[in-house]
């Protein structure tokens, strides 16, 4: 289930690149563009060492300058454990790739922040074969956004901004003005920003003010979430149909997200569908579902399997 700010890097890094122009400031490279990124071969993501253990890793690939892998981690806490696996992360891509690697870590804790840029040594003695040092994304390097035409301008960074800022003692009026700002773009768009940030808070005290600003439909199924909430409760207007509906559009999207092609004939048979029983056993199934017959199969195995889950 899409819980965690681990997920969050994820979706955020993959899809807007543009929030690491801090990095890119700090290497003195021109800000970074959605183009300038391409994805990893498919042999290494299909390796289950790299799949498991590395967040997200994206190869930037400018027309002009030194071309480089980005290896980007979300980092809660102090672990030691997890400074030796960067270390391995970074021999590991170099090697495979033959390319430079960069580390990025993502921290909103400024104690975990300070502990992650490292450096983290392998030495014997007095010499030292190895030195780690991530570039990382936490309160000391990420600017906090307090101007909502910078909301407008960078969302992906203020979404970021959003994030590890959740901490700060003026989380709030961040909290406000990135919020402000997302609502100038189209509902859609201001949802997935919505959902991404309050995911990314996590359980933090954070999460309940940003909250009380939100409020639409879902772009994260699964991830149990206030836009979730309502969707999947049907508050349009408190009406069975508004419900059929909410339900309806949440599998759809669900089956999106887990890259399912849906027919026309699927999609009339799933939005026209009223019994709410039924669309709430279908979405329940679409979270984990691999093909659209594993949603509707109206089996009596497949019923049964329903039946017994909690």
């Amino acid at each position: 289930m899409v819980t965690s700010t681990h997920e969050v890097s994820h979706r955020l890094f993959q899809e807007h690149p543009e929030a690491l122009t801090p990095v890119f400031e700090a290497l003195r490279l021109p800000p970074p563009t959605r183009e300038d990124f391409g994805e990893v071969s498919t042999d290494a993501t299909e390796i289950r060492p790299l799949e498991r253990r590395i967040d997200t890793v994206l190869k930037f690939e400018p027309d002009m300058g030194e071309s480089f892998l980005l290896a980007v981690e979300s980092q809660t806490k102090v672990d030691p454990d997890k400074a030796r696996s960067w270390s391995y992360y970074v021999a590991y891509l170099s090697a495979k790739f033959d390319m430079p690697v960069l580390l990025v870590t993502v921290c909103r804790d400024r104690a975990t922040a300070s502990w992650a840029m490292g450096p983290f040594e392998c030495t014997v003695g007095p010499w030292s074969t190895q030195t780690t040092r991530p570039f990382v994304l936490g309160p000391q390097t990420v600017p906090k956004v307090t101007d909502e035409s910078v909301v407008a301008r960078q969302p992906a960074l203020s979404a970021l901004s959003a994030i590890v800022h959740s901490e700060d003692r003026r989380a709030d009026a961040i909290l406000e003005t990135v919020a402000r700002g997302l609502k100038s773009f189209p509902s859609n768009i201001t949802a997935y920003w919505f959902e991404l940030v309050e995911i990314g808070l996590e359980n933090t005290p954070s999460k309940k003010k940003w909250r009380e600003l939100m409020g639409m439909g879902t772009q994260f199924p699964g991830s149990g979430t206030l836009i979730e909430e309502m969707y999947l409760g049907g508050k349009a207007e408190g009406r069975a149909e508004g419900k059929a509906e909410g339900r309806a559009e949440a599998i759809l999207r669900a089956l999106e997200v887990r890259g399912i092609t849906v027919s026309d004939s699927v999609h009339e048979r799933i939005t026209t569908c009223t019994d709410l029983d039924t669309l709430a056993t279908w979405f329940d199934r679409s979270l984990t579902a691999t093909t659209v017959e594993d949603v509707l199969d109206e089996s009596p195995n497949m019923s049964a399997d329903a039946s017994e889950q909690p």
